[in-house]
């Protein structure tokens, strides 16, 4: 299948700054093949399965969610307006536990279809059937990087072992990496186990790290040092991975991560509903730390929406340094793309250039939100939204459109269905109609 993407504004998240350019881009079966101005060039002139007028709107990599729990949609406006304890162990917790691997399947399906509105091409998920995640991703055509969220009450270091065999390799679309869900809610033998695996498989960890005050503190006085300090000293990162959340760091911390190659996942909508805190972005990137963006679930956030965290990833960062130079668009920007694919281990969704994977979205700029044009990246984030988003294409299929004004998946259900399953899961599980 070759693609030809003509009459297009492109900004391929190569450069250093911005740098919106008009031209083409030729994909075929997953890989893009060209990107540039489209004069004199004759590969595959006149061989497109499809050729398509992209009418002056934006070409660029898609968004990477680079944290999510997807089946949590069925507690979407469920489960709000507490602190982050009271949430989970009186509102999540409990309905999690009534849910089955097929629930989790269903309601996987709902969360794809909104990453997809969104322009997301790729979500790095934690939750608690890695198996039946990874057939609604697959099934659906989504990228998808799973991780372990080994704890005391469910999933084991024997369970993560064998999904990071199994799901590894099987399908383009499907990866895993190792993980469990956070310090406070694993004993310290569990945590030693996990280090094992990282270095049995010389392989990166990720976790949920000083997300809350409390934790930290919860930390310090188990073990007498923050979180970062111990899940370090205990080998977790001795081959790198990432922290969710990192709110509450210290310069200390800082310097261990900057060491161990530990990354940065902020999720600024979940943490400003749950009143958790404003993580520290402008010192992470003038420690050179990477940072990638998530959305968290949508229980907590409670949208899968990357303009939104976008907005709010500058916008606090700003606020936390009383400074509106503080945490600059495009290094937002490319927390949203560039940052979130490598932070993920997929290289490949990067940038738009030949030989990597076609993940690419199209932005319409004929709405009054992107006008005038004065600086087309700097509208994505602090003006733009979903309804901006008239394509999401992963690996060269394109999964949903608005050439025509409406919203239209290729995902192989009708929405509607996935709709009714997952309210009559929600009905069976909460218990309201």
């Amino acid at each position: 299948m070759r693609t030809r993407f003509y009459n297009a504004r492109i900004l391929t998240m190569k450069a250093a700054a911005p740098d919106v350019f008009q031209g083409e881009v030729y994909v075929e079966n997953e890989k893009i093949i060209y990107v540039g101005d489209g004069k004199g060039v004759e590969m595959c002139r006149g061989h497109f399965d499809r050729e398509i007028d992209c009418k002056g709107n934006l070409l660029m990599p898609g968004f990477k969610d680079a944290h999510t729990h997807s089946a949590m949609t069925m507690l979407r406006s469920n489960a709000d307006d507490l602190p982050l304890s009271d949430w989970l162990n009186h509102q999540v917790f409990p309905y999690e536990a009534k849910l089955t691997p097929e629930d989790i399947y269903a309601l996987s399906k709902l969360a794809v279809l909104e990453y997809l509105t969104s322009g997301i091409t790729a979500a790095m998920e934690m939750y608690l059937t890695p198996e039946t995640i990874a057939q609604a991703f697959s099934e659906m055509g989504m990228r998808l990087v799973e991780v372990g969220g080994v704890n005391n009450f469910s999933q084991s270091p024997e369970l993560l072992e064998d999904w990071y065999q199994k799901l590894n390799g099987k399908d383009p679309l499907i990866s895993m990496q190792l993980g469990f869900h956070a310090e406070y809610t694993c004993s310290e033998e569990l945590i030693e186990k996990i280090a094992d695996l990282a270095k049995k498989y010389q392989a990166p960890v990720y976790v949920h790290v000083a997300e809350t005050a409390d934790e930290v503190e919860g930390c310090k006085e188990r073990y007498g040092m923050t979180p970062v300090a111990f899940l370090a000293k205990k080998g977790i990162f001795d081959y790198g991975g990432a922290g969710y959340h990192c709110v509450h760091t210290t310069p200390a911390d800082w310097e261990i991560m900057k060491e161990k190659h530990i990354d940065v996942v902020t999720n600024p909508g979940s943490n400003t509903k749950l009143a958790s805190g404003i993580a520290p972005l402008s010192d992470y990137l003038r420690m050179g730390i990477p940072v990638a963006l998530g959305t968290d679930g949508p229980a907590s956030n409670n949208a899968l929406d990357m303009f939104r965290e976008m907005f709010l990833a500058t916008g606090l960062g700003k606020l936390r340094e009383n400074n509106a130079a503080a945490v600059p668009f495009y290094e937002v920007l490319k927390m949203a793309t560039v940052n979130g694919s490598h932070v993920m281990r997929l290289p490949d969704t990067d940038v738009l250039a030949p030989g990597k994977l076609a993940d690419m979205i199209m932005i319409d700029l004929h709405q009054p939100n992107m006008q005038p044009l004065n600086n087309i990246a700097a509208n994505v984030v602090y003006s733009g939204s979903k309804e901006n988003v008239i394509m999401t294409m992963v690996a060269g299929r394109i999964l949903y459109d608005r050439f025509d004004g409406r919203m239209n998946f290729h995902i192989g259900e009708d929405p509607e269905k996935i709709y009714a399953d997952c309210n009559a899961i929600k009905t069976r599980i909460v218990g309201r109609s």
